[in-house]
């Protein structure tokens, strides 16, 4: 994870969204051997969108490690090879004492219907929800505007922001006191780009939507935050971009690389952690590798 310039990743294109990890090279970081856990999720329940890759993956995967019980979605028809490499990932790393992890297929997250079914799985399956991760998330390059059709820009609005609307309505009636929700936005919300138009703006309603739920829960006791990553390798980048493009995604930033999925996930374990983050409501990480927002 070095900083370094050039020449970021072989090139490589995946032609349909949200892509796959399993087919990228290298296949993205979702655990390091410098991270220590030490049981600050013990007991907890945790339902992860988007958890079978990139830093969904890589934030279940550190969730277990901290002792909490886990579900995730993932898109069905599409992700089952991610799901399933993922659920086997998690059993091996989790206590005896947790609870197996379940996977969830979706056919689209962005209908209510949908994610009230993920939610009731859930409660269903362990009773609660204490930590909720909002995290699916699809973009699609474009030169102008007029290249953005009502089709592509509800789709885009559903995936991004109408799901974390709509799994958090349902998740809160199974959420206490304590509970916490946090939810991926982006460094574009913050930057802006060009070429991820309709992207950059459901990552900007992200940032208003957890300022605006952070106050309107504060008075149970539940955190609501999020977190800005900057460029991070996951499967979205070749599923998204050119081969000349993924080349070099990341060297615009400081640290002249893209970061990893592991890089991202501990900000996810501290905002999930009431005895690290009992204070923390209504704010953004952001983990971009230097970049500078907001000053």
């Amino acid at each position: 994870m070095a900083s370094g310039g050039g020449e970021q990743f072989p090139p490589q294109r995946q032609e349909r969204q949200p892509g796959k990890e399993h087919e990228m090279e290298p296949t993205p970081q979702f655990t390091s051997h410098d991270y220590k856990p030490s049981g600050k999720l013990q007991g907890k329940v945790a339902l992860v969108t988007g958890g079978d890759s990139g830093i969904g993956r890589a934030v279940c995967h550190c969730y277990v490690q901290e002792g909490a019980t886990v579900a995730f979605t993932f898109v069905k028809d599409r992700e089952h090879k991610d799901a399933n490499d993922l659920l086997q990932i998690l059993m091996q790393a989790k206590a005896s004492n947790v609870k197996d992890p379940i996977a969830i297929a979706v056919p689209d997250l962005g209908y209510d219907e949908t994610c009230k079914k993920v939610v009731d799985e859930v409660v269903n399956s362990f009773g609660r929800i204490d930590i909720l991760v909002n995290n699916a998330a699809e973009q699609y390059k474009c030169s102008t505007i007029e290249e953005i059709d009502e089709a592509r820009l509800e789709r885009v609005f559903r995936t991004n922001i109408f799901a974390q609307f709509f799994i958090t309505r349902h998740a809160l009636k199974h959420m206490k006191e304590g509970s916490a929700i946090i939810n991926t936005t982006s460094i574009v919300a913050y930057k802006g780009n060009p070429e991820l138009l309709d992207y950059t703006a459901t990552k900007g309603a992200i940032v208003a939507f957890t300022r605006g739920l952070a106050l309107q829960l504060v008075s149970k006791g539940i955190r609501v935050n999020g977190v800005a990553p900057g460029p991070i390798w996951t499967r979205l980048i070749p599923a998204s971009f050119s081969e000349e493009e993924v080349k070099k995604f990341g060297s615009e930033v400081p640290m002249k690389r893209a970061g990893q999925p592991i890089e991202v996930a501990p900000c996810y374990v501290f905002l999930a952690c009431n005895h690290c983050s009992s204070y923390i409501t209504g704010q953004v990480l952001h983990p971009n590798g230097g970049a500078i927002v907001n000053g």
